[in-house]
Formats: C-alpha cells, sequence, structure tokens
C-alpha cells in the first residue's frame, strides 16, 4: 500500500511539473510575440521617421538650388549696377 501510495504521489509530481512546464512555455511563447510585436511598430515607426526626413531633405536641396540660382542672378545684377555707376563717374 505504501509504495502504490508513493508511485502515485511521484506520478502526480511529474504530471504537476509537466503542466507547469507547458504553462510556463506558453506565456515565454506569448511574451515573445508581444515584444516582436512591440519592436516591429517601434521600426515601422523609425522607418517613418527616416521617409519624413528624406522628404525634408530634398525640399532643402531644391531651395538651396533655388537660393543658388537667385545668388547667382543678384551678382549679375550687381556687376551691371557698377559699370553703370562707373559709367556715370566718367561722365561726370
Amino acid at each position: 500500500m505504501d509504495i502504490t501510495i508513493g508511485i502515485i504521489c511521484t506520478v502526480g509530481g511529474f504530471i504537476v511539473a509537466y503542466l507547469t512546464f507547458i504553462r510556463n512555455r506558453d506565456k515565454d511563447t506569448r511574451t515573445d510575440a508581444t515584444e516582436s510585436a512591440v519592436v516591429r511598430t517601434k521600426l515601422d515607426a523609425i522607418g517613418q521617421g527616416v521617409d519624413s526626413i528624406r522628404i525634408d531633405l530634398k525640399a532643402n536641396e531644391k531651395q538651396i538650388t533655388h537660393l543658388g540660382e537667385r545668388v547667382t542672378r543678384v551678382e549679375e545684377s550687381t556687376k551691371q549696377a557698377h559699370k553703370r555707376i562707373d559709367n556715370i563717374r566718367e561722365e561726370v
């Protein structure tokens, strides 16, 4: 009788240990899936931020190009104005 009780307790202990193992494994799987989803969400947000920065950078490059063209025109206009001023000085 004592041996039967011992065997039943041992088998019961194995069953409880196995069920605990399965429960913890499932919990770990859910935790890993949650962490993975959080990481993916953050990566998507970073990707969108990078895309936004690229768009802003292209807009800045266009503005710089436009300003460069305007500076060139202003320099040409200034050069012509100086020539006219020099001509006026010579006449006076």
